[in-house]
């Protein structure tokens, strides 16, 4: 029987190093910490081994169409697919930065939207039978959901959003930001909000394509929400550690084999949310 093997972006700091070391105690196969710097990955392969925890490496830069394809083609040639997909990788602007909104946007939806689209555009093909695949989003995404005006939110919760409408959303809200008429347009003035409300709308309409072209695979796709922690990106004030963090993240990956929901969801403190 093939060996599993489960994929973490971002895995080398944070939230992403918290699923991964939980997906060494639990998780039968191989486990592979990806990162942009390949220094960073290592080190932080060897600081699971000090706890007595094996990780692999491979280096992977969602940003860069080039390292997606590449590690994409190792994990087909290696293993022949794989198993378990967590798209963790992230960014955010701190409240106090100063950097003009129309390049926080563009930046911001870059990595956490389309970056994120074509991490799955690439893997989602190579995800065995019984795979799952978890799309860390958050809680902010709904609630900028909510802040919308009523034409985008009917939009983004419509069960017939097909991925280029939604890819055309959100570069729409980039290119109104850059002329400041984002919010005659209907939206919110945040870009980290709006990105995972993209990528949780995403992971809706790739669940209901899988569940139409793969009906008989088992493969179970969610976005989770995986609360306010402790990290770089959110600073020393959230109530969560990170392996409190990992918790949903890592539920949804580990769902048992029979397991037929959630599916398509969007879920926290491992339930499933309203959208």
């Amino acid at each position: 029987m093939a060996t599993r093997v489960a994929v973490v972006t971002g895995g080398n700091k944070g939230i992403g190093l918290a699923i991964v070391r939980a997906l060494c105690k639990q998780f039968q196969g191989d486990v592979f910490l990806t990162a942009r710097d390949q220094g960073r990955g290592q080190e932080a392969v060897q600081s699971l081994a000090s706890e007595g925890l094996a990780a692999q490496f491979h280096q992977l830069d969602i940003d860069d169409l080039k390292s997606i394809t590449t590690a994409a083609a190792f994990f087909k040639e290696t293993y022949g697919g794989v198993d378990v997909l967590i798209n963790n990788a992230g960014i955010a602007f701190k409240v106090a930065d100063t950097t003009p909104f129309h390049i926080q946007a563009e930046v911001t939806l870059r990595t956490n939207f389309f970056s994120t689209r074509d991490m799955l555009t690439n893997f989602l093909p190579l995800v065995r039978p019984g795979g799952r695949v978890v799309n860390v989003s958050s809680f902010v995404g709904s609630r900028t959901l909510n802040k919308c005006s009523p034409a985008l939110q009917q939009r983004f919760r419509s069960d017939d959003i097909t991925e280029e409408e939604l890819s055309g959303l959100m570069q729409q809200f980039v290119f109104q930001t850059q002329k400041g008429e984002h919010q005659q347009g209907g939206w919110p003035e945040t870009a980290y909000g709006v990105s995972k409300t993209g990528l949780t709308t995403l992971s809706m309409i790739l669940a209901r394509r899988l569940s139409k072209e793969r009906p008989n695979d088992g493969i179970l796709l969610n976005a989770c929400c995986p609360g306010w922690v402790r990290t770089d990106m959110a600073g020393p004030k959230a109530p969560k550690s990170p392996d409190e963090g990992a918790v949903t993240p890592v539920y949804l990956a580990l769902l048992p084999p029979d397991a037929t929901e959630p599916h398509g969801k969007f879920v926290s403190e491992k339930e499933v949310q309203q959208w």
